[in-house]
């Protein structure tokens, strides 16, 4: 009868990574044991690489306003709108996902502000004072007017295909600079928003580089992070408890093989356990003074900037904010009541975020964009009866997003979207061209960027994107 192989006799567990590639589970041990390798050196895959060249920017904070907000309405006036308010527009109505009518003026005042001009609505008058810090790109486009693929095309690159999100590429290309804090940090205050965990997902890229999502909406650090605090065991009862457990993973990995999901668990327990101590600190906005929180103001969209701030200075390489559950931009109804409602309760904190940064000297360092995942019609939305809802439907021909800090132009308007704003017919700039930019900011060539999986080299640019130069400084 064959005999088995003792597990004495079975190949060393280090040798046995090492020769397979699977440093990140070699890491694993090294975690436990406190030893390196003595042949070859393992690599932390969150340990800080070197970009392809000098970086504009070190860090990310992405402001999402999911469900699409209004350009018109906020950072690209229409005069033209208002000649047309309630009639036919000259041109015909592009096809959105559902029928509109007449023109429909924005109800909101615009102000230019700073030196630079840049017209601003009453909506995010917070914004005025730093217009001169704002690259504001007003033409943008995306490829269908639907939530999921948009939302998907904004993140990962891709409509429908699973691919991993910006956030992830980032931290694959970049690692980061904190290691007791997850690279990557997805809030959203009340739950999931449409397509959820897929925003920030890693998809064929190690589980170690995928988002940490954060419930914002909770003010204790206890509700904001499960299980930050262990119920009955001490530190030292918890890490006995984490070394049982990471051997026990450990020796399953020895005799399964390489196993990426099985890699990627047990960095994240160690991960989990280094997170006790420092993300109760970082989460913690009340060991801000009162008068910061009080410029941020006392929403969930004010805490988790103020979060996003701390989470910066500490080292996160990408944090990234959506406005809340589902998809609360989405107005095809009394837009003017409900724009103002979502503008109020994050103008304040977006404009105290950038105050902060800038004071702190952390604005040169941190690229911060805000927008959605397309726009919305110049055009009134129609009921079923011809009848104007007073809202906007989705329109992914022409949007407007914008940058600040971390080498871009500030002062600066880019392209432009018709008299109308339905269409982007200047310098069109696809979700392509602006994660190429934004790698290129963190000094990332979106080219070489790549991840070798399905024996093709995958980049979150695919085989598209251009980079806009006209927009760093």
């Amino acid at each position: 009868m064959k005999q088995h192989p003792t597990f004495e006799q079975v190949i060393s567990r280090k040798r046995f990574l090492t020769r397979s590639g699977m440093g990140m589970a070699a890491l694993g041990l090294q975690s436990l044991t406190g030893k390196a390798s003595q042949t070859i050196p393992i690599a932390n895959p969150l340990a800080p690489k070197p970009s392809h060249f000098a970086p504009k920017a070190r860090h990310v904070i992405h402001i999402f306003m999911n469900g699409g907000p209004s350009h018109v309405d906020t950072f690209d006036p229409k005069p033209e709108l208002t000649k047309y308010h309630g009639k036919p527009l000259p041109n015909p109505n592009l096809i959105t996902e559902r029928l509109t009518g007449a023109g429909f003026a924005s109800p909101f005042k615009f102000t230019e502000y700073g030196a630079s001009g840049i017209p601003i609505s009453e909506l995010f008058s917070d914004l005025g004072p730093h217009a001169d810090d704002l690259c504001v790109i007003r033409s943008m486009h995306c490829d269908v007017p639907n939530h999921e693929p948009s939302l998907m095309m904004m993140n990962c690159g891709d409509n429908v295909l699973s691919r991993p999100s910006m956030g992830s590429w980032l931290t694959y290309g970049l690692g980061t600079d904190n290691q007791n804090l997850p690279g990557f940090v997805a809030m959203c205050p009340g739950g999931y928003p449409v397509k959820g965990p897929d925003n920030w997902r890693s998809s064929f890229l190690p589980g170690i580089y995928e988002g940490a999502y954060i419930n914002s909406e909770h003010t204790e650090v206890e509700q904001l992070i499960q299980h930050i605090k262990h119920p009955s065991l001490d530190k030292t009862a918890q890490r006995r408890q984490l070394d049982l457990l990471q051997e026990l993973n450990k020796r399953h990995l020895d005799f399964q093989g390489p196993d990426p999901g099985l890699e990627a668990r047990i960095l994240s327990y160690e991960q989990a356990y280094r997170m006790q101590l420092e993300a109760t600190d970082a989460f913690d906005i009340q060991r801000e003074p009162e008068s910061v929180r009080e410029r941020y103001g006392d929403t969930a969209q004010g805490r988790q900037l103020l979060m996003s701030r701390r989470l910066v200075e500490r080292g996160v390489r990408f944090v990234q904010l959506w406005h809340g559950k589902w998809q609360p931009w989405d107005n095809h109804d009394a837009i003017e009541k409900n724009h103002r409602q979502l503008a109020g309760e994050c103008s304040k904190g977006i404009g105290a975020l950038l105050t902060d940064l800038k004071d702190r000297g952390l604005l040169d360092e941190t690229l911060v964009i805000w927008g959605g995942e397309f726009g919305r019609t110049p055009t009134v939305e129609q009921n079923g009866k011809g009848e104007s809802k007073l809202g906007r439907d989705h329109n992914h021909y022409g949007f407007s997003m914008w940058m600040a800090g971390g080498g871009v132009k500030g002062g600066t308007v880019y392209g432009a979207t018709d008299e109308f704003g339905f269409r982007a017919v200047h310098k069109p700039t696809h979700v392509h061209d602006l994660h190429a930019t934004i790698l290129h900011l963190m000094g990332l060539d979106h080219e070489r960027l790549t991840y070798r999986y399905a024996s093709r080299d995958f980049r979150l640019t695919d085989v598209h994107g251009n980079v806009l130069h006209e927009l760093i400084a």
